[in-house]
């Protein structure tokens, strides 16, 4: 079994518990307009391009076999359309200013990787998450992936938006032992602007989930102007607070740090007038969703469980 992976981060912290590896994956189903991973949308390996590092060396033109690398009047110019990403220009590009974003591994090549710190993952309660993108998005690897690292006793997570049939859900759960899934809004209209897909299979998922013997946290990313509402972030909690198997309910404030990634991309950023919520909106939407009788992370809501 062979997937397109973005990136395998060691020693992270902010995907579930403990130390973990966290392995991203190529491609999603959805387009949230604020996603700071813009790299991990298409299912296929791109080309990033950083001109601001480019030392004219003029070692790309020579290594592209289709000609996307062009010179004329003293500037160099990339033509995408042009571009099959087989990274023969990143591969030769000193100053890393063309950058090959995925490859192909197979699962057991993740595994192994994933394997080499499982004495970190022993002494911290950690291990590894499969996010993305959307992990579901190549559920077949992602299944097989978890499988052979729950095989070596590694404590599995994954990471994923629910927005598939429940049956593709269903499908890696005997593997998981952790389900981190974000509600992104419970107005399916908002849900459908923002993301650009209906919420519906997510709710009736969170349903389902529910009865389901895997541990689940939830988390919503908080975009100022968007989902950042008292009432909004409510009825998210009144859904989630009927799971048995809920850990915790995590809020997580939108961020703009990933806006440059998309015009080395060759994309648009199409967030528009969002903003990052401050940490007095943060606090007022824990103390919204605790009132559900539900554990709640937020910023400056460390000692709030």
């Amino acid at each position: 079994m062979r997937g397109i992976v973005t990136d395998i981060q060691r020693f992270s912290i902010h995907d579930g518990p403990g130390i973990r590896t966290t392995v991203f994956l190529k491609g999603c189903n959805l387009r949230c307009r604020w996603c700071h991973n813009p790299e991990t949308l298409e299912a296929r390996p791109q080309i990033q391009v950083h001109p601001n590092k480019c030392i004219g060396c003029g070692a790309c033109l020579a290594a592209c076999p289709r000609g996307a690398h062009v010179a004329a009047n003293g500037s160099k110019r990339f033509l995408r359309d042009r571009c099959v990403a087989c990274g023969a220009c990143a591969a030769g590009c000193y100053a890393d200013s063309l950058v090959l974003v995925g490859r192909e591994m197979t699962a057991r090549e993740v595994a192994d990787e994933v394997a080499r710190d499982r004495n970190y993952y022993r002494n911290s309660g950690g291990g590894v998450t499969v996010s993305g993108g959307e992990p579901l998005f190549q559920r077949a690897f992602t299944g097989e992936v978890l499988a052979l690292c729950k095989g070596e006793g590694i404590h599995t997570a994954v990471e994923t938006n629910l927005a598939w049939p429940w049956e593709h859900v269903e499908s890696v759960l005997p593997v998981v032992d952790l389900v981190m899934l974000d509600v992104k809004a419970a107005d399916a209209a908002l849900h459908a602007e923002w993301t650009g897909a209906d919420n519906a299979r997510v709710l009736d998922n969170v349903r389902r989930l529910g009865g389901e013997a895997v541990d689940v946290i939830v988390r919503t990313p908080v975009v100022g102007g968007v989902n950042d509402t008292p009432e909004e972030i409510g009825r998210i909690a009144d859904r989630i607070a009927e799971m048995p198997n809920l850990l915790y309910y995590e809020l997580l404030p939108y961020h703009p740090l990933g806006t440059g990634k998309y015009e080395s991309l060759g994309m648009t950023y199409r967030a528009g007038a969002a903003e990052p919520p401050s940490r007095q909106r943060m606090r007022l939407l824990a103390v919204e969703a605790r009132r559900r009788g539900i554990a709640v992370r937020a910023p400056g809501e460390e000692g709030q469980r």
